[in-house]
């Protein structure tokens, strides 16, 4: 579905809101070998015209984040840009301009700028910053708290809902703190997404502040409720589809993992879950994910051996078991 005002040259992107797109794709779940992986090193997905969802490939790094592009009459806004550096072997900067250039032929503007911004500031989602550095027309913004919090507007962080205006596409954000200090939620009102960045994904959701993990919670599920919310996206998937399960730490080949996308209703299950576990250090599994409250040292064990035995028998295989 195409929005109006394309007589003008303006996209409506109101009065349409939010716009059905295409179902999330099949995400490529990784190589059983890196050595041999024919994976593309990022796949992109076209939800609709104006918004697009990458993966990096875990083939190049065995995070395999999630990276979103979202345009808007004046300019775009790119959020996270993975976990490698190197433009050879993760170009982003050429997937994105090769995105926004066929954007520009069938919607023509001059002077189309680009901010390159983050869920968070750890390093499996700032890493390819530097491919934007002399990026003409092209603003990269800072990592730390206080710089998301001047560059967005933020009168109080992190409590305050603020505009961030792509040209008739207003994105809505808020701060949410606890697994990172600088984590942003973002909403956008066009595709009813709402990004969570670290915060909730399916996988394992680690935290550094837990009481404010669980205040960030809470307010994300009051702000996802006075919203017309599509999609939960986080920036990884680490779960199976086997429910309680994530694949081990480091793993690159998960042929079994479910979809990125959750509910209102997870997004719910993972702050119940949450508040339950203030108090109690350790790991706190649901169906969908794993909360670490604490640095839960037992289970970094635990993810080493699985990891090891899975790299194992992944050897035995390729070998025929001899």
């Amino acid at each position: 579905m195409e929005p109006a005002g394309r007589e003008n040259g303006l996209i409506d992107f109101v009065t349409a809101a939010p716009v059905a797109g295409a179902d999330e794709p099949a995400w490529i779940h990784g190589s059983p070998s890196r050595r041999h992986s024919s994976d593309p090193p990022i796949q992109v997905h076209a939800h609709d015209r104006h918004t697009f969802l990458l993966r990096q490939s875990q083939s190049v790094n065995y995070e395999g984040p999630f990276v979103f592009l979202f345009l808007g009459n004046e300019r775009a806004l790119l959020l996270d840009t993975g976990a490698t550096a190197d433009p050879e072997r993760f170009p982003l900067r050429r997937t994105v301009d090769g995105i926004v250039a066929d954007w520009l032929v069938e919607h023509p503007r001059t002077d189309y700028r680009l901010v390159v911004a983050h869920t968070h500031g750890h390093g499996d989602h700032i890493a390819g910053d530097p491919q934007f550095a002399d990026r003409p027309g092209t603003t990269v913004v800072g990592v730390d708290a206080a710089s998301v919090a001047e560059f967005y507007g933020f009168r109080t962080w992190p409590e305050e809902v603020v505009g961030f205006d792509l040209g008739g596409r207003v994105l809505e954000l808020t701060g949410i703190p606890g697994h990172e200090d600088s984590s942003i939620a973002v909403y956008d009102p066009w595709s009813g997404f709402l990004l969570t960045g670290d915060t909730v994904y399916p996988g394992r959701l680690y935290t550094t502040d837990f009481p404010a993990f669980v205040t960030s919670l809470d307010r994300l599920v009051e702000f996802a409720g006075a919203r017309t919310v599509t999609r939960v996206l986080g920036c990884h998937i680490e779960m199976t589809r086997t429910p309680g399960r994530d694949y081990p730490t480091g793993s690159v080949y998960q042929p079994d993992e479910p979809p990125l996308q959750l509910t209102t209703d997870q997004l719910v299950a993972v702050r119940d879950a949450a508040r339950a576990a203030v108090g109690r250090p350790g790991v706190h599994r649901g169906d969908t994910f794993v909360i670490w409250n604490g640095p839960c040292h037992v289970e970094q064990g635990r993810q080493l051996v699985r990891a090891i035995t899975g790299r194992l028998r992944d050897r035995l295989r390729r070998s025929g078991g001899r």
